[in-house]
């Protein structure tokens, strides 16, 4: 029998601050972290405006442990904090109540954001125009005087969770991994399975991502797949609303900790929800399209459903992928009719990316959070920014005001350019 799955601490780092409480109760306002870009100079860029994460200081998260850390990428800074914020959560600081080797990292981490003015001065500078290629030996001599230490190469994706690992002395399996916006849904659904077959009793698990800057901007205006309203980008999120033209690109990071549930117990823990339910598909169709009968997403969530021994009306909340783009939207809306059936008008549909963007790696993670904290506090965050009914989107989208409810049992949605979908089922502990 599989061990059971419970989380004990969660953290985040969001566009609408950093503490728990704080954020959560900025989301039931229907506030929203989006603003004009100040990371990078937008002006001459078709969108000029993002959800960035304001007043961030790692060395407030770290304390004393900030020196080992301080040259990490922005996108790492953000998991470290939230990572640290979720360990502090679940009464582990301090605390040799778990063995090492049982302590894990599964992270959807994504690239930051690296040096740009000085990378290409470096390149250029590094260029052969007679041989047309990079002089590696120029290139060396360049990149070492205007790049800075470790911070702007450390790129690689599993940043992040060599990190963690090392500030929580995570001994057990390292993972990460980037499917997209579907990345730290996935990692919290692997990581659970982790500690369901054995391999683990802790895992650190969310994820990660910064893609507020020229090149992240720049592919996603080229796929026009970003809100382009710049003269009224607070309220340019709109998923679900017939005049949604694309999300908003946010940065930040969401971590929980999960925990085998006899071991929670031995503790003394306390448990803020139990995951029952993950399911995990692929469209299999094309790199940025979804498939148009949503033939993945409606696996994904037929899969968490079946995982967690639950039905259609066992559901109280959909915690939408919800991205504010004309497809993504209605497929989803359509793959929750058939999933549901006659039900679906009846189950609550909301998405938070109307507050804090799209945080990509990070998105599925800070959601599920969202989920917990409804199921604590019996109510759901709104979808904001509702305004004009889409026939083609017609559920309960929980518009522009949060709701008391009864909340048992949440679904949580998250898919990622390549067709990747994942689905999260959490609920009350019993």
């Amino acid at each position: 029998m599989n061990r059971r799955v419970v989380i004990t601490g969660m953290g985040w780092v969001t566009p609408l601050g950093h503490d728990l409480d704080g954020v959560w109760k900025r989301l039931l306002a229907g506030e929203s972290g989006v603003a004009p870009t100040t990371i990078f100079d937008a002006r001459t860029f078709p969108t000029q405006f993002a959800a960035e994460v304001k007043d961030f200081d790692l060395r407030s998260f770290l304390g004393p442990h900030y020196e080992q850390h301080r040259a990490c990428s922005r996108n790492v800074g953000f998991g470290l904090a939230a990572a640290e914020m979720a360990w502090r959560h679940a009464g582990l600081n301090g605390r040799p109540d778990v063995a090492p080797e049982m302590v894990g990292v599964y992270l959807g981490g994504g690239e930051g954001p690296i040096d740009f003015d000085n990378f290409v001065a470096a390149a250029i500078g590094g260029w052969d125009p007679v041989k047309r290629e990079l002089d590696a030996r120029r290139w060396a001599e360049i990149a070492a005087a205007r790049l800075t230490a470790a911070r702007e190469f450390e790129q690689d994706p599993n940043s992040a969770a060599c990190h963690i690992a090392c500030r929580f002395n995570a001994q057990g399996p390292n993972f990460n991994t980037l499917t997209a916006c579907a990345a730290s849904t996935q990692a919290l659904g692997e990581a659970a399975t982790l500690i369901r077959r054995g391999d683990a009793d802790v895992m650190i698990s969310g994820g990660a991502h910064s893609m507020i800057h020229p090149l992240g901007v720049t592919g996603f205006n080229r796929l026009t797949a970003l809100s382009t309203r710049n003269d009224s980008c607070l309220t340019a999120s709109r998923p679900f609303d017939r005049t949604r033209d694309g999300f908003v690109l946010g940065e930040g990071a969401g971590i929980l900790i999960l925990e085998e549930l006899e071991c929670a117990r031995r503790r003394g823990a306390r448990i803020l929800a139990e995951i029952t339910g993950y399911g995990s598909t692929a469209d299999a169709f094309r790199v940025t399209d979804m498939h148009e009968d949503g033939r993945g997403a409606t696996g994904a969530m037929q899969g968490a459903m079946t995982d967690a021994g639950v039905g259609p009306r066992d559901i109280d909340y959909i915690s939408a992928h919800g991205t504010g783009t004309a497809e993504n939207d209605k497929v989803e809306t359509l793959a929750i009719r058939k999933v549901f059936g006659e039900h679906a008008s009846h189950v609550p549909v909301s998405s938070v990316k109307s507050m804090l963007g799209h945080l990509i790696a990070g998105a599925g993670a800070v959601e599920l959070i969202t989920c917990v904290l409804a199921i604590r506090d019996q109510i759901l965050p709104p979808t904001t920014n509702y305004q004009e009914p889409d026939p083609n989107c017609d559920l309960d989208y929980v518009p522009n005001q949060a709701r008391p409810a009864k909340v048992r049992t949440c679904l949580s949605n998250s898919f990622g350019f390549g067709g990747q979908n994942d689905t999260l089922i959490v609920r009350a502990f019993e």
